[in-house]
């Protein structure tokens, strides 16, 4: 089977373009909300963030004990690395999402935000985040939605040949995709989640509203409109948290790493780099960096 494509942020300055310069304050600040009312007030022992990029989000998981933090780009890991620092609470790993380093059941929560648009094959990242995950652990969930109401405008002025109410996902340019709610949920449950939850984020995404209202003033109304989620989804962002079910049960103390190359685990047995004694495959360790792009 050949592998899809990936997206690659490698020497990308995309959280200071697109974040920090970009007037996202107003996005930024509804997916804060959302997150608060998504995650566990319980938080657990061990979060998965896959495409964690720069660390945006991370600083928000801080009910977890420890964060892995999962990104293709490497250039997006040293910067998170400057934003939290290297301290035993942060994990960085330079990884495929289709075929994570990680044993099975290893991971209590896990989130993906601003990320499955990326995805080629989105069902296959799914049913490998529960691959890692422990049974009833909490998945939170973020994706383009493809029938938002600035879609539905446009098509039914005929200025978009695509429907926003088909299910198949809609590429509007390379490697960025919208999904259809119900697509999404009905992966969700094949890969083997149960949603408990929906939030429909940045209803107000809209240029001149932004520049004419104070980005705290909208950050508050879409507070209150992120509730509706779970009767309608018809915003560009949509949330959701999922509750893993099925196998696998929790992974055994002691493993962590498995070989993406065998699929077997991985023993840390030097600081500088993780050797597979089954295949002979040789994964270095970079600065505070597990790199699993390629084998050395």
């Amino acid at each position: 089977m050949t592998h899809p494509p990936i997206c690659d942020y490698e020497g990308s300055d995309y959280q200071q373009r697109f974040w920090e310069q970009g007037g996202r304050a107003y996005e930024d600040g509804a997916e804060a909300v959302a997150l608060r009312h998504l995650l566990p007030p319980q938080g657990g022992d061990l979060l998965l963030e896959i495409g964690a990029g720069a660390g945006r989000n991370t600083p928000r998981y801080r009910n977890y004990r420890r964060v892995v933090l999962l990104d293709y780009s490497r250039t997006q890991l040293r910067q998170a690395q400057e934003r939290l620092g290297r301290s035993d609470r942060y994990i960085y790993v330079a990884a495929d999402a289709y075929n994570m380093p990680f044993v099975d059941g290893l991971f209590d929560g896990a989130t993906i935000i601003r990320v499955l648009h990326h995805m080629a094959e989105p069902l296959a990242v799914l049913q490998e985040t529960r691959r890692v995950m422990r049974r009833e652990g909490i998945f939170i969930l973020e994706f383009a939605s493809k029938r938002n109401l600035k879609a539905i405008l446009r098509w039914l002025l005929r200025r978009q040949a695509w429907s926003p109410f088909t299910p198949e996902p809609v590429e509007f340019a390379p490697l960025n995709y919208d999904f259809h709610p119900r697509q999404v949920q009905a992966w969700l449950a094949e890969a083997g989640f149960t949603v408990e939850n929906i939030r429909t984020v940045s209803h107000f995404r809209i240029g001149l509203l932004k520049r004419l209202v104070p980005a705290r003033v909208l950050i508050a109304l879409d507070a209150l409109a992120q509730p509706t989620g779970r009767w309608w989804q018809l915003t560009p962002s949509v949330f959701v948290r999922a509750r893993a079910q099925g196998l696998p049960e929790a992974a055994p103390d002691g493993v962590f790493f498995r070989c993406p190359s065998c699929g077997r685990a991985l023993p840390e047995t030097r600081p500088d780099l993780l050797a597979c004694p089954h295949c002979g495959a040789r994964w270095a360790i970079r600065d505070g960096i597990y790199d699993f792009k390629e084998p050395m």
